[in-house]
This record gives structure tokens, sequence and C-alpha cells, in this order.
């Protein structure tokens, strides 16, 4: 699917997060700039949160509290080959959602696991398969 604006990227999330329940987990990649963080923007107040989402580059995980807790991570800084329990997402997925940012960075055995994959072949056109 096409967006146009970082609002119809965040409106894609919130739709799509009607849908989550604790223990989905949610791998994202795309290069930098893609829109990987505001589609996070858009999942949290789909799951009834109002924190200000913001990358969690150098904090490796970030938790916002809503309707479902979401946990929002970011693997950039870690090494190929990350195993879910290395990073301690079997309790985070226990009572929540899991978004990870570069997830194609984790090694994983994990059922209810969704690939996103976004681009941006223009500034302001994002490209979002999953």
């Amino acid at each position: 699917m096409r967006t146009g604006s970082a609002a119809e990227t965040e409106a894609v999330a919130e739709e799509l997060a009607a849908r989550l329940g604790p223990g989905d987990l949610l791998l994202l990649a795309g290069e930098l700039g893609a829109g990987k963080t505001t589609f996070v923007r858009g999942l949290a107040r789909g799951l009834g949160s109002s924190a200000a989402v913001q990358s969690p580059t150098f904090q490796l995980v970030r938790v916002y509290p809503g309707r479902i807790q979401l946990a929002h991570l970011d693997l950039y800084r870690l090494e190929s080959g990350a195993e879910l329990g290395d990073l301690g997402l079997d309790e985070l997925l226990e009572v929540g959602v899991v978004a990870v940012e570069w997830g194609d960075r984790l090694r994983l055995e994990h059922p209810r696991t969704t690939r996103i994959h976004f681009s941006a072949p223009t500034p302001s056109e994002r490209v979002i398969s999953y």
C-alpha cells in the first residue's frame, strides 16, 4: 500500500492495531527514513496510548501503556542474529504487542509474527507491505 504523508502512514498502522493483541510481534524493515517510527506512532494511538512516540535508537526499548501495551524496540545498533530471549521479548510479548525496527536483524521463532517492509520511492511517498 502507498501513503503520501506521515498522517496516512499513521492511519494505516492505527487500522492494523485494531487487529492486534498481546503476543503479536511486528518486525519492521526498511531503509533509514522510510517511515518505521511514524508507523509505530499510529500503532501506539491504535492501541490506546497517548504517549509521544520517539525512536528508541539510543534506548533499546520504549514501552507505551495503553488499552494494550506497546513495546517499541530498535535493533539498528545490534548485530544481526539477536534472539527473542536475549532481548527479553518473551516477557514483553506476554503483556502486549511488540514492534521491532530493523526486525530483519532478529533471529526468530515466534508464531504470531508479521513482517512489514517500508520503502520511500519519493520524499513524500511511502510503500508499506505486509
